[in-house]
């Protein structure tokens, strides 16, 4: 019994790994095929693509399902048309959280994101109930191979506001307009990033109890499981 039991453990523990690895798969299919719509199917010409492409790479996607995506949205295949909607709204013990997805259908989603808020004592607001709580930025992020001072004046050559740095990754952070010719400039230097994406970063960040944050997590892996992208003030 005790083997079995390990057996059955082991089985549920890559069971659960699988389905992660499926939701991070389709998030990345999803912003693959809405890139390569929205532009050139070619990565060089397409920053939004060639960041789309890391975040594959990053999640070891296959590259035949990495092209066959770029495909669909260059109008080589049959796919589905999604549209890109923001959701605001303030979680469990007043936590603002920006929602942001992909989805074929807004109605759905829409749905699903105001019953999570619901279920978690949360609220959904209205479009910019929230977000003057964030900035609105570029994020670049390295490994911390470089030194935070070779960093930082790569950085401010390339036209970024500042670098958060520690002991294991450099963050550079642009205004969204600049992100592009920021990143671009820093993979010239340094080579490719290890991220690069939009964010909303919280502009000020507060304590809470253990309670509240249970609470709040249990929210964000609800939205998680409807493919949304999360952003909390706290």
């Amino acid at each position: 019994m005790a083997g079995h039991s390990q057996f059955k453990n082991i089985m549920y523990r890559k069971g659960a790994q699988d389905k992660k690895r499926a939701k991070v798969f389709t998030k990345i299919i999803r912003e693959l095929t809405t890139a390569a719509r929205s532009g050139l199917p070619d990565a060089n010409a397409n920053p939004r693509l060639r960041a789309a492409i890391l975040a594959a790479r990053q999640a070891n996607m296959p590259k035949d399902t990495v092209e066959r995506a770029i495909r669909r949205g260059a109008g080589g295949e049959g796919a589905e048309a999604y549209e890109e909607v923001r959701y605001e709204g303030y979680g469990p013990g007043g936590v603002a959280v920006i929602v942001e997805a992909l989805t074929d259908n807004r109605n759905r989603t829409a749905s699903e994101v105001r019953a999570a808020f619901a279920k978690a004592a949360g609220a959904l607001g209205e479009t910019n109930s929230v977000s003057f709580l964030f900035d609105h930025v570029g994020e670049i992020a390295y490994p911390a191979a470089a030194s935070a001072d070779d960093m930082l004046e790569a950085a401010i050559e390339a036209g970024a506001g500042d670098v958060d740095s520690d002991a294991e990754r450099h963050v550079v952070i642009s205004a969204p307009e600049d992100f592009n010719s920021v990143r671009d400039a820093l993979e010239r230097r340094f080579g490719p990033a290890a991220s690069a994406r939009l964010a909303w970063r919280p502009k000020s960040a507060a304590p809470i109890d253990e309670e509240t944050a249970t609470s709040l997590f249990r929210l964000l892996e609800t939205l998680e499981d409807s493919d949304c992208l999360l952003y909390t003030s706290d």
